[in-house]
């Protein structure tokens, strides 16, 4: 049985789904509503033609040996048999835009996050997954336990897991992919992530202790043991991002070895079978896989295109699936005024995504609490979503947790901190001695390689500030790395930017982690710090566990850690012929979507057989 406190309960996230719609309804920023199911589709396609027998060889001819029957055309590499109303399956093909832009090395999340080829982490299965409604149920964990003492946590892995050379999926891969995460040498763009929780982990990060030391071990082939320094209630939901790396091909070729065809190695669903980067991506079901999201696509290729084509793309057919960093405003309008594309797009709040700025607070100007509040309330939020961000691709935001994520200020009370008002705001820039501006440094905002979109938003932000204070803003859209890079480092090498967050796991702990003074932003204040720390590790009273966690957002907002900009409503575009209960069947709350952390998705989606009519990048 899975311990009470290792996931929310069923009741509770159901009560969370109510609070989430209550915000919508309540909200005046609410996105538009959800599309309706589609329609039922059409009868179902008639069953393959058994093949014609092989005819006898002449007599007077020595028999040539028979060629094993094609398989049928309706079944996948795993021997099942396709939906009714799929194409066949050699039409099972996914086409998926990646941005030309991108600067990417690697597939997989545990050795470089932020620099990941798209459609990547298909080469293994987590411990862990979230069904539709966020509940963490297993993956490649049959089942888990907490120890009394609430610092072990053991997974049982399942066998006959395995990778695709044949080689079986152990407890070691994880130990070995577990010691490469903080190792210093490694310089993981996501080290933050589990700093404070397991055991020695800092300290290996800090080159003070071997990775051997991390606290986790295989007890057996698969039975794999997590120690954390403190009760982790959330430990769980934390193993969403619990991808593994084979230890036979990391000592045989280095970590990148899924960088190259010849050496790429999967245990999930798909395998590599072309890699050219900044050009196409191409992979095929993996038939040896065993996981629980067997595909039914046969084929899944990524086609490397500027962002700003991408809407063009999709409408031209070339692509299947648009995300919603690649849908602008302009682009929004005509989807809504598309009866199809509008039935096709759904809408979701996906990973709880919130914009913001950030600044170093260590050093001159934003040093000064008179400043940061300055800028925070010289930023006119409504007209931004109403004008530039538009409704249906977000909310304004006055503190970090969207309403409807557990501790978020769902009643508006932080509101007042950081509300425009830009009268205070030159009241309070004067204060800090630059009246109407003057004497104040020229700043420039980095963004983190923002779409056009979201460039036109965070200019907007720029605008409004300056607009308000007569201070001057340069906006400058930098690469990823260098974006990240800057960000990370101690000191920090970023005294102001934009950038946006969402949840890596359903629980304060995550969200309000990121800025505890050994995070990666540039501010500190001691009592966040106590709050949060003792919140997250806090075991039998959940009311005063989720209290604690919103005295400590009240200070982060009062505090001006970060002016935060809006709450992203994400959204996906699919064509009218990919199919999937996944996205297109309701969760308990009636939306229907591709919701964040549902990568089980990979092996319920599906081609119609309304593709064979139409002029694709699949028949042209």
């Amino acid at each position: 049985m899975l311990k009470e406190e290792a996931m929310l309960s069923k009741q509770g996230w159901r009560m969370l789904g109510v609070v989430v719609l209550l915000s919508l309804i309540l909200n005046a920023c609410a996105p538009a509503p959800t599309p309706a199911p589609p329609t039922a589709p059409p009868k179902a396609a008639e069953p393959t033609k058994a093949p014609e027998p092989t005819k006898a060889p002449e007599p007077t001819k020595a028999p040539e040996p028979t060629k094993a029957p094609a398989p049928a055309d309706d079944t996948t590499v795993y021997g099942t048999k396709l939906p009714a109303d799929a194409a066949p399956y050699s039409m099972q093909v996914w086409v998926e835009p990646c941005d030309i832009k991108g600067n990417h090395i690697t597939f997989d999340f545990q050795v470089q996050v932020y620099q990941r080829f798209c459609a990547s982490d298909l080469f293994q299965d987590q411990l862990v997954n979230l069904d539709r409604d966020f509940n963490v149920i297993p993956n490649s964990a049959e089942r888990w336990e907490v120890s009394p003492d609430g610092l072990t946590w053991t997974f049982y892995i399942k066998k006959g897991l395995q990778w695709s050379d044949g080689t079986p999926l152990t407890a070691h891969d994880w130990v070995a992919t577990y010691q490469y995460l903080p190792d210093p040498k490694h310089a993981w763009d996501f080290a933050w992530f589990y700093s404070g929780v397991l055991k020695n982990w800092d300290e290996i990060v800090a080159g003070e202790k071997p990775v051997t030391e991390l606290g986790v071990k295989a007890v057996d082939d698969y039975t794999l043991q997590f120690t954390t320094k403190v009760p982790w209630p959330a430990f769980p939901s934390m193993m969403q991002f619990s991808f593994v790396l084979s230890k036979k091909q990391m000592e045989k070729y280095g970590p990148l070895y899924n960088s190259k065809v010849e050496t790429s190695l999967s245990a999930g669903p798909f395998k590599l079978t072309k890699l050219e980067p900044g050009k196409t991506i191409e992979m095929v079901a993996n038939e040896m896989y065993r996981g629980f999201r067997q595909p039914k696509l046969q084929k899944v290729i990524v086609q490397y295109m500027d962002v700003a084509t991408g809407f063009a793309a999709f409408q031209n057919r070339e692509i299947d699936h648009l995300g919603y960093e690649w849908i602008t405003p302009a682009d929004m309008e005509i989807i809504q005024k598309d009866p199809v594309l509008k039935k096709n797009y759904f809408p979701h709040f996906g990973d709880f995504r919130t914009d913001y700025l950030v600044m170093d607070t260590y050093n001159k100007p934003f040093n000064d609490i008179n400043v940061r509040k300055a800028f925070a309330k010289a930023v006119d939020r409504e007209s931004i979503v109403a004008n530039v961000l538009t409704p249906i691709k977000g909310m304004p935001a006055y503190s970090f947790l969207m309403p409807g994520f557990p501790a978020s200020d769902k009643e508006g009370k932080l509101k007042d901190l950081q509300a425009y008002d830009c009268k205070a705001a030159k009241e309070l820039l004067a204060k800090a001695g630059y009246p109407d501006g003057k004497g104040f440094p020229k700043l420039e905002m980095w963004l983190r390689n923002e779409p056009p979109a979201w460039q036109a938003v965070f200019q907007a932000v720029a605008a409004s500030i300056s607009s308000c204070l007569g201070v001057q803003i340069e906006v400058s859209n930098k690469d990823y790395k260098v974006y990240m890079d800057a960000l990370n480092a101690k000191p920090t090498k970023l005294t102001f930017g934009a950038v946006s967050y969402g949840m890596d796991y359903l629980d304060p702990s995550n969200m309000l982690g990121i800025w505890l003074s050994t995070g990666r932003h540039s501010w500190k204040n001691d009592q966040f710090d106590k709050l949060v720390r003792e919140a997250s590790s806090m075991t039998g009273d959940p009311a005063k566990r989720t209290q604690m966690f919103m005295e400590a957002e009240r200070i982060l907002v009062d505090d001006v850690g970060g002016i935060f900009i809006d709450h992203r409503w994400l959204g996906d575009l699919f064509q009218p012929y990919v199919m999937g209960d996944c996205f297109r069947k309701p969760d308990s709350i009636g939306i229907s979507a591709w919701h964040w952390g549902n990568d089980w998705c990979w092996g319920d989606f599906y081609i119609h057989k309304d593709v064979m009519n139409l002029k694709t990048h699949r028949n042209k």
